[in-house]
Order: C-alpha cells, then structure tokens, then sequence
C-alpha cells in the first residue's frame, strides 16, 4: 500500500475488496456470512454485508437521520433498503458511484451505529456526510 495518496487511484471506483479492507480495518470487526453474502460484524453484531442487492453493491446500517444526508450527498450512490428495514436505516450503497471517502466515513458510521458504546466512544473518527458537516459537495460525479 503506499503511504500517499496517488492521484490516479483518488478517483478509482470502490471495489468490493476496499468495502471489505475498509471494514475489516475497524476494532472488533469478523468477517462472517448471512444469507450467502458476506457480513462484516463489530461484537457478533452486523453493520455492512457485500454483494446484497446483487454484486457490486454494499449494505450499511445507517441511522435515519444519516441515511438521509448520505442519499442526499450521493443520491446514485446511497438508497435506502426497501421496506421496514430501509426505514430504520438500512442503506443500499452502488460501490462504484462512491468515493472512497464516502464509503470509508459510511462503514465508519454503521460500525459506530452498531459497536457497543464503550467501543464507539474509543474510536473518534468523523462519519458525518459532507452535507452534515457543512461541507461542499465534490464537483466529479461520484460523490
């Protein structure tokens, strides 16, 4: 891996194995499987699934409210789940219509969503959406 960022692979979509790498990357994260696809779990709890509508798509539990400003920031990129479960949160994400930076702040967010509080107060990083934050949307089309 290289210890700068490369201009060439910024803009580089999402692959499934940066969804799982970025996952894996947090505290108390396994590997596991539900319904044929690959879940990714903080203390036995899910957060984020690979391959679930259909490949090349991700799964992370979101909150409502942080569904609702990801889907916004990147509306090709984040949808919410259909149903009950879309509604709680649930957030189906098109990995090759995010950045990497908005797919590392949306796993970050679902496992602090999901990790036991004493857990999630240890890790402080930001998983707000850029429009939460004030931020200004990025000019390329990939959010």
């Amino acid at each position: 891996m290289l210890g700068y960022a490369h201009p060439f692979l910024e803009g580089a979509p999402v692959t499934a194995n940066d969804f799982r790498r970025m996952a894996l990357a947090l505290p108390e994260t396994a590997e596991n499987a539900h319904m044929d696809h690959p879940d990714f779990r903080v203390c036995g709890k899910i957060f984020a699934t690979l391959g679930y509508p259909a490949q090349g798509w991700g799964m992370v539990k979101l909150t409502p409210e942080q569904q609702h400003y990801y889907s916004k920031d990147c509306p090709d990129g984040f949808v919410p789940v259909k149903g009950a479960w879309g509604r709680r949160g649930a957030t189906s994400v098109h990995l090759k219509a995010v950045s990497k930076d908005a797919m590392q702040r949306a796993i970050a967010a679902a496992w602090r969503n999901t990790a036991p509080k004493r857990l999630a107060e240890q890790f402080g990083v930001d998983t707000a959406p850029r429009s939460y934050l004030g931020g200004v949307r990025p000019r390329r089309s990939r959010c």
